[in-house]
Order: structure tokens, then sequence, then C-alpha cells
């Protein structure tokens, strides 16, 4: 009655080694996942302030559309990551030229400058360009610096 039993209970298939050990695979990864499931749970509970995302699947298929919808998600946050940095390198380039171009003007103004003050007469008030510099004074509201006016000091001889 055994003998007869152990056979029907497995039905027609119930000597065969390898569904077996296929079904013992299965029920040995259902054991696994519940495991890592478990752990995953006590993991969340215990650091609440990160969230676990946890993906049960019903068949392959579906997970590998799932694992495939996210691998798209992930190249196309990559491509936008790739685009962002090169738009930034492009206009620290632009900043940097804009830069360069502008030292090398101040760099001609001050030369302009330097050959100019001494064609200004010893008697104006220009002749001294360190104390316009102090005494000039940037206007907020028209965006530009406000220079004393020049004056031409005349000594009078009695």
């Amino acid at each position: 009655l055994q003998m007869l039993e152990q056979q029907v209970v497995g039905g027609e298939q119930a000597q065969n080694k390898e569904l077996r050990e296929k079904h013992k695979r299965r029920k040995n990864y259902a054991d696994e996942r519940r495991l890592q499931l478990v752990a995953a749970l006590q993991e969340a509970n215990e650091d609440s302030s990160e969230r676990v995302l946890l993906n049960v699947y019903d068949s392959i298929q579906e997970e590998v559309r799932a694992k495939s919808k996210m691998l798209e998600k992930l190249q196309a946050a990559e491509t936008e990551i790739k685009d962002l940095q090169l738009e930034f390198g492009l206009e620290k380039m632009d900043y940097l030229s804009t830069i360069r171009r502008q030292e090398r003007e101040l760099m001609l103004c001050q030369q302009l400058l330097d050959q100019v003050q001494c064609l200004v007469r010893r008697d104006c008030n220009y002749s001294n360009l360190e104390k316009i510099r102090r005494e000039s004074v940037w206007d907020e509201e028209s965006g530009c610096w406000k220079i004393p006016e020049p004056v031409i000091q005349k000594t009078h001889l009695p």
C-alpha cells in the first residue's frame, strides 16, 4: 500500500529525479527570496530614512520587462547627465574666453592711461591717477563710475 501511495502521490512523474531536483531548486530559490525580503523589511524598519523598493515578479518575462524599463531610464539619465556636462563645459569655455578678452581690454586701457598720464598738465587733478581712483565712486543706479571733474589749479603769483 505504501509503495502504491508513493507512486500515486507524485502522479506519473513521482519517480522522475530531474523533476524532483527542479522542484527542490524552486523551493530553495523561494526560501532565499523570502529571507531576502524579510531582511530588507527589517532594514526598512530599522532605518526609516531610506526607502527600500521591493519588486516581486510573477514571471521571468515580467522581471525582464521591468528591468529593461529601468535600464532605459538609467540610460536616458546618463545621456542627460552627459548633455548637461557638455553644456556646462561649453559655458565654462565661454566664460573663460570672456574673462581673457576683458583682461586684454583692461591691460589696453591701463597702458593707454600710463601713456596719456604724462601728457596731462601738472596743475590738473588728473595728473595723479591714484588720487582719481580713490575719489571715484560707483553709482549703483546708473551702473557707472562717478569720476571727479577735471580741475586745473592755477597758481597766482604775487
